[in-house]
């Protein structure tokens, strides 16, 4: 390939003067062989909390340098070439904030080209090239990696993948035809699809070797020497095997596995999104047209795709979403105090053995490593609460998430005993017994009785008030909500509670502790449920009062299916339970009214031992049954879905309206990040509040929309 003209993309690097530059540094590397290789280290020249990341000026210095490059090669002045990256990073992807700020569909095309033209260069460069992925590598990070010839992995690597789906962009350089080659369809369709979709997955780098991205797996402590000595293999004639590789164009069966690939992403995108995100599908176009062109055919195609949806409010308001909120004010928490007044924490007791009480006492052990003691009321409790922990760490043993000593050692840190002295020295104890108010302030009274003085109290009540169990304390001030949602190792959010006597060092230790445990706090207010079980009662609410009144079960569990929702609200009330739901429901109906009215059918489901509205039926289908509707009576005032869904976006503007004027939290943005991170809101409709002033429903309700436009 000849060298690419890289002036021409000047220009849109003059619109991104504050681009923060990924530098391309080179050394030449002798081999054992004798031949020279040039490596190329992707480096921002910051440390590890800052990535790497590809803005025009980055690639552009990039290209240039590969420019450079072909000519040595041409000349015979080197015989390889090999991309790496600073500690921890190959590289993170595009800048973001860099693509948001394109405007122009003219810039938009100029950024897909640059890509196109330093990836092509590396992929054709005269000589082996090689990509040394010795951490993330995301999005374009991940390309780089694909548009050489070949690829080794750290085992020590993570966050590897092509999550442009998730953002609302497709694979734009080389990646969705370059993937499915090398891995085949299907993995392909994971990777691109399913990953994105599922709360934004990536693969580690065994993953990713067993796969077939990479060709060789190795060890990060000597991992640039350990790639380095087997890219000379390569260059002095090993062999090269790549058993997952296909070619849909010489292949029918390929071609048809090709097909059923792209049709079970597009169900599976369906599933997900209801078809209210347009990239997932436009991934999968691009993909089924890969199937029978070139790929500088197939670069043309992408390249049109990024400019089409860098112009969608989908793609802005996933930006808004995942950079502006799960990237920036998740990192810093409103209202948070200084993280300088936090106070070590060296043991953590928990009260409970039961099901919540164990996901924490695992929670703790295995992320602060340090004590935690579980107790209850009785022996064959406290050893049915280490029973399940100790079988959580054997299945995450046996599924190669931890080794033996990690599991041995967790295991260790967790003890039982039935008496509450066991937390006279521990640092922090969180409750986890029943949600009744009463049960709660006698285990704190307790509890208060044999801990120090500045012993932090904490409990994971969804809607108590957390003001009232620590009214008749002596230390009301170290009482503060600590709100997991389950499942408590998979969900990141935490919402923590303040109470009015709630003082600065518990809140900050609360803080503290919240992100040693790589989950995202959200400070908020003592009020009845919070803010994800108030959001999603009154939604729930909505819907519940219209089948209550008459709606069918379909229309009413699916009236809320074009939000792209994870689950419809039906199901989601059987994951919850009924009987939980009911009961935050009539917390909240006893604070604030008949905005949450309390419905006797849901009243009688649990009365008579039912946990869900619907039943599987054999063939697929879902269906109430006789016995069931026999129960439950209903008004005559249906609604239509139309009529339901615009009922239920006025009644969440309403809601978190009030919240707002309460002081619940301190803006819209944290009720985004809530219910991004505690309720799986979709990211593709930009957190819930632009959503509402998108469809009128925050005008309607409060004649003014949560942020300007």
């Amino acid at each position: 390939m000849a060298t690419q003209d890289f002036d021409r993309f000047e220009e849109l690097a003059a619109q991104v003067p504050d681009e923060i530059i990924t530098h391309t540094l080179v050394s030449d590397v002798t081999l054992a062989s004798g031949a020279k290789l040039a490596l190329l280290t992707l480096d921002n020249g910051l440390d590890h909390s800052k990535p790497t990341t590809l803005g025009p000026s980055t690639l552009i210095e990039f290209g240039r340098e590969l420019n450079r490059q072909h000519e040595r090669a041409a000349a015979g002045q080197i015989q390889a070439l090999a991309v790496t990256g600073k500690p921890h990073f190959l590289v993170a992807g595009a800048d973001l904030t860099t693509v948001k700020t394109l405007k122009k569909s003219s810039s938009g095309a100029l950024m897909a080209e640059l890509g196109h033209a330093a990836y092509d260069l590396l992929a054709d460069l005269g000589v082996p090239t090689f990509a040394f992925i010795n951490g993330v590598a995301l999005g374009g990070g991940l390309e780089v990696a694909l548009a050489a010839n070949y690829r080794t992995v750290s085992s020590g690597a993570n966050g590897l993948g092509l999550p442009e789906a998730f953002i609302g962009l497709v694979p734009g350089w080389g990646g969705v035809y370059r993937l499915p080659r090398l891995i085949g369809p299907e993995a392909a369709t994971t990777v691109m699809i399913e990953n994105p979709l599922n709360n934004n997955r990536s693969l580690a780098g065994p993953a990713a070797f067993k796969l077939g991205i990479a060709d060789a797996l190795f060890e990060p402590a000597d991992f640039v020497e350990q790639s380095l000595a087997w890219a000379d293999t390569v260059l002095t004639g090993a062999e090269v095997s790549r058993p997952n590789a296909v070619d849909p164009a010489t292949d029918p069966a390929v071609a048809e596995r090709w097909d059923a690939a792209v049709a079970k992403g597009r169900a599976f995108v369906e599933a997900k999104t209801a078809g209210a995100a347009p990239a997932p599908g436009k991934v999968l176009d691009v993909f089924e047209a890969g199937k029978t062109i070139s790929q500088a055919e197939s670069a043309r195609l992408e390249c049109a795709a990024l400019v089409e949806l860098m112009q969608t409010p989908q793609f802005h308001d996933t930006v808004y979403s995942f950079l502006d909120l799960v990237q920036k004010r998740a990192k810093r928490p409103a209202g948070a105090p200084d993280r300088k007044l936090a106070r070590p924490v060296t043991k953590i007791g928990v009260v409970g053995a039961g099901l919540m009480a164990g996901q924490f006492a695992l929670l703790f052990a295995r992320m602060l490593k340090v004590p935690v003691v579980i107790t209850d009321i009785d022996q064959g409790r406290v050893d049915k609460g280490l029973s399940y922990i100790h079988g959580e760490v054997d299945k995450l043993l046996a599924k190669k998430r931890i080794s033996a000593d990690a599991a041995n050692r967790t295991k260790g840190l967790v003890t039982g005993s039935v008496s509450k002295e066991a937390f006279a020295d521990a640092d922090l104890v969180i409750e986890a017994v029943f949600e009744e108010l009463q049960v709660k302030k006698q285990v704190f009274a307790e509890v208060e009785a044999v801990v120090s003085s500045e012993c932090i109290l904490a409990t994971n009540t969804s809607s108590l008030s957390v003001t009232e169990m620590a009214a008749d304390l002596l230390h009301p001030e170290r009482v503060v909500g600590f709100h997991f949602f389950n499942p408590v190792a998979a969900m990141p959010l935490i919402e923590i509670v303040r109470a009015p006597k709630t003082d600065d060092v518990v809140l900050a230790t609360a803080f503290a502790v919240a992100k040693d445990l790589r989950k995202t706090a959200v400070l908020v207010k003592d009020a009845a449920a919070f803010v994800v079980n108030r959001v999603l009662l009154r939604l729930m609410g909505e819907v519940s009062n219209a089948f209550d009144d008459g709606t069918p079960a379909e229309v009413a569990d699916n009236a809320l299916r074009p939000l792209g929702l994870p689950m419809s609200p039906f199901t989601l009330l059987a994951m919850v339970g009924i009987p939980v739901a009911q009961h935050v429901m009539e917390s909240l109906h006893e604070a604030f009214g008949d905005r949450f009215r309390v419905s006797a059918n849901q009243q009688a489901l649990i009365d008579n031992g039912l946990k869900s509205v619907w039943v599987q039926n054999e063939d697929g289908s879902r269906s109430i049954p006789e016995s069931t509707l026999e129960l439950l009576s209903f008004g005559s005032t249906p609604s239509t879905s139309q009529e339901l869904l615009v009922r239920t976006q006025d009644a969440l503007a309403e809601e978190i309206g009030l919240m707002l004027d309460e002081g619940v939290v301190a803006g819209p943005e944290d009720i985004d990040l809530c219910m991004i991170l505690g309720a799986g809101w979709p990211m593709h409709l930009g957190g819930i509040t632009p959503y509402l002033d998108r469809v009128g429903a925050s005008e309607r309700m409060r004649g003014a929309r949560f942020h300007a436009e």
